[in-house]
Parts: C-alpha cells; structure tokens; sequence
C-alpha cells in the first residue's frame, strides 16, 4: 500500500479539519460539512464512518440522511472521547474489511480518535512500521493519556495468541 500525502490544495477543498488521504482507498478528517458530503461521490467515495458521537458539539444534524440519500454507505461507531473501547477498534476493523477495495472517508470530530484509530489498523492489521503507520495521527495530534493507554491496550490485545486465532481485526482486508 501507498501512503499519500495531500497537497495544500486538497486540504482546503475540504470545510472538514484535519483532511488527509492516507492510501488511494482511505481518507481521514474532523466533522465533515453538508458542503464536503456533497463532493464525497466526485471522489468515489462508497462508504462514510463516523467515530464521533451523535451529540458532538459539532455533529452535523442528519448526517446519515445526507450520506446515504447520495447512495452511500454510512456507519457510525460512538467511540467516547474519554473512554475508547478495544471491541470499537474491532468493528472499526471489521467495517473496513467489509469495505476493501472500495474507497472509505473516516471521520470524528477533529481527527483525533480516527488518526488513533488509523494508526492501530496501519500498524496492527497491515504491519506497517511506526514512521508510516504514524501518518496522519503525527499531522493532527500526540494522543494524550487516556488515548495512549487505549492505544497501548490494544497493542497488548494482539500479542495474546488466542486472540490472534479469534480476532477479526487482526485479518489483512486483502
């Protein structure tokens, strides 16, 4: 897999905070606007996943209704800023594998869960080293404690062999 890095211009053809393509297929951003949902088809866009809560300071009201009257997908996985799941990254996992070899735009409210997310999947299920798999979490944020910790309980998840058998989330997507 390619890793991409987007041109100033891209990133400000996008209302969303924080906006970067991570692969051809994968694209990262804070809360998208009404504006950026409508550009999402041009881009090829098929599925949209939302990390944020539905009660955000700044959730866009009816955002699943203006993804899928477009025709796309959308997922949304509630992950609380003060306390990330394990099973959350799992789905999350899940979700993409559902998804391989289709174009997918991640997003949270400011990037922050998702570059963590990201970050786990690039290391964790793809094997990419620590300075790719850093891209975009290093743009946008250092994860403070709780985050750490998540990322750190995650990481110990997949060094126990049972898991390894019994995880979905530790599967390549191709």
């Amino acid at each position: 897999m390619q890793c991409i890095i987007l041109s100033p211009h891209f990133r400000t053809f996008m209302d969303a905070e924080n906006t970067h393509q991570v692969f051809d297929w994968l694209w990262t951003s804070g809360q998208l606007s009404q504006r950026d949902i409508a550009k999402l088809p041009a881009l090829g866009i098929e599925a949209v996943v939302n990390l944020a809560l539905p009660t955000s300071a700044n959730a866009l009201a009816g955002e699943a209704e203006l993804v899928t009257g477009l025709g796309l997908t959308y997922i949304q996985i509630p992950v609380e800023w003060e306390q990330p799941e394990s099973e959350q990254f799992a789905q999350f996992v899940g979700v993409l594998h559902v998804f391989a070899g289709r174009k997918v735009w991640v997003h949270c409210a400011m990037n922050k869960r998702v570059s963590a997310f990201i970050y786990l999947y690039r290391k964790l299920v793809l094997g990419e080293s620590e300075e790719l798999a850093t891209f975009p979490m290093r743009e946008v944020w250092i994860p403070n404690a709780v985050w750490q910790e998540f990322i750190n309980r995650v990481a110990e998840m997949r060094a126990i062999p049972a898991l390894q058998q019994e995880t979905l989330w530790l599967r390549s997507p191709n």
